[in-house]
């Protein structure tokens, strides 16, 4: 039996890499066998193009590259992760997918859907999500928890409010456009509250 496509999105400071723990322990508790991954990333090649996309350093690029590197990463992804673990049986929770491309090129860098979706289509004609989990929080909220860690925030959390804004507003909108696949989560409750609810998510959609 092909395993389960499940797909967390969500802006800048919404809390995923806490999210994706607590959506594997309660899989796993479930007898399912679970592969971790995240985009762009999750090959050493892909990890490589990565590294260019969240340096500040790399600057400015245009909407299209930008793209084109996201879903050059996944199609690595696809190949040397998702594609062999979905096969074998196994549930692969990934750290954004092409749902952020659509948010973050499309909506924050204005490209259009158009565009997105033809990648998209190109990449992966035959695979969707059986989930996505959205963490949606406020662009102000999520930004403060970035400054709260401390740490030199990436290129694409150096991105102005107007940009983050767009990315959240689109998120909520292909949220609203499919609601079979998506739930979407206030991330800005407590943490507790927040893993309580991405439980129930889980329990009720794929059980």
């Amino acid at each position: 039996m092909r395993g389960r496509l499940i797909t967390l999105e969500g802006g800048e400071g919404a809390g995923k890499s806490s999210a994706v723990s607590c959506m594997a322990d309660w899989l796993r508790s479930q007898g399912r066998d679970v592969v971790l991954t995240r985009e762009p990333g999750g090959t050493p090649a892909a990890e490589r193009i990565r590294a260019v996309l969240l340096d500040p350093a790399t600057g400015d690029i245009e909407p299209l590259t930008e793209a084109l590197l996201m879903f050059a990463a996944r199609a690595e992804n696809l190949a040397g992760v998702i594609r062999p673990a979905l096969a074998a049986g196994q549930d692969v929770i990934c750290d954004r997918f092409t749902d952020a491309s659509r948010a973050y090129q499309g909506g924050g860098r204005e490209l259009g859907m158009a565009a997105i979706n033809a990648l998209a289509d190109l990449v992966h004609p035959d695979l969707e999500p059986d989930l996505t989990v959205v963490l949606d929080v406020p662009v102000e909220i999520g930004m403060a928890r970035i400054r709260g860690r401390g740490q030199s925030p990436d290129r694409f959390e150096q991105n102005r409010t107007d940009f983050l804004q767009r990315v959240r507003s689109t998120y909520l909108d292909l949220a609203e456009a499919a609601p079979k696949r998506f739930a979407v989560i206030d991330a800005s409750q407590a943490i507790d509250e927040v893993h309580r609810q991405i439980i129930d998510t889980l329990r009720a959609r794929l059980q």
